[in-house]
C-alpha cells in the first residue's frame, strides 16, 4: 500500500514586525546560524535571497550522512517562503514552508512546514520516527532562529 509522510508543522511567536521577519529569512546565507545543529558545511550560490537562492549541505540524521540541495523556489513578501530541499542519497524530496502572520497586538508568528514530496521506503516505514525527528530539529531551529532575529526597534 502507497502512503505519504504527513506533513510536519512547528510554529513560534517572536516581537519582530512580519516584514522585518521575512527580510531576514529572505537572505538564504541567514539560515545557516539556526539550522546548522542539523545542516552544516553551507555551501551557497544563485542570488543571495529571493527564488532561485540554493544552499548545499550536508546532514546527519538517525545514523545517516547525506547530502541536501536547498532552493527557493517561491516567495511572497511579506508572508511566505517555499524550500525545495532534495536528499542525494536518501532520495528524498521535500518542501520546507515559511508562513509569516502578523499577530494583533505586534509581532509575528513563523511557521515552518516541512512536506515530504516523495518519501523514500525508509521514511514510509519509520513515519513516526521520521516525524517525530523532523519536529524535534525543527522546534530547536525556530527557537534558534528566535534569538538570531535582529532585536526590535523600540
Amino acid at each position: 500500500m502507497w502512503f505519504m509522510v504527513k506533513p510536519v508543522t512547528v510554529s513560534i511567536d517572536v516581537p519582530q514586525a512580519r516584514e522585518r521577519v521575512y527580510d531576514f529569512l529572505d537572505v538564504m546565507a541567514n539560515h545557516e546560524p539556526f539550522t546548522n545543529h542539523l545542516l552544516r558545511d553551507w555551501e551557497l550560490s544563485g542570488p543571495e535571497r529571493g527564488v532561485g537562492s540554493k544552499a548545499r549541505v550536508s546532514v546527519r540524521a538517525m545514523g545517516v550522512t547525506d547530502t541536501v540541495d536547498i532552493e527557493v523556489v517561491s516567495a511572497q513578501a511579506p508572508e511566505r517562503i517555499v524550500e525545495r530541499n532534495v536528499a542525494e542519497k536518501a532520495g528524498r524530496t521535500a518542501e520546507g514552508t515559511y508562513t509569516l502572520q502578523a499577530l494583533p497586538g505586534g509581532g509575528t508568528r513563523i511557521s515552518f512546514e516541512y512536506r515530504w514530496i516523495t518519501a523514500p521506503l525508509a521514511d514510509r516505514l519509520t513515519a513516526p520516527l521520521a516525524r517525530a525527528f523532523i519536529r524535534r530539529t525543527n522546534e530547536k531551529a525556530m527557537r534558534r532562529l528566535a534569538e538570531q532575529l535582529p532585536a526590535v526597534d523600540h
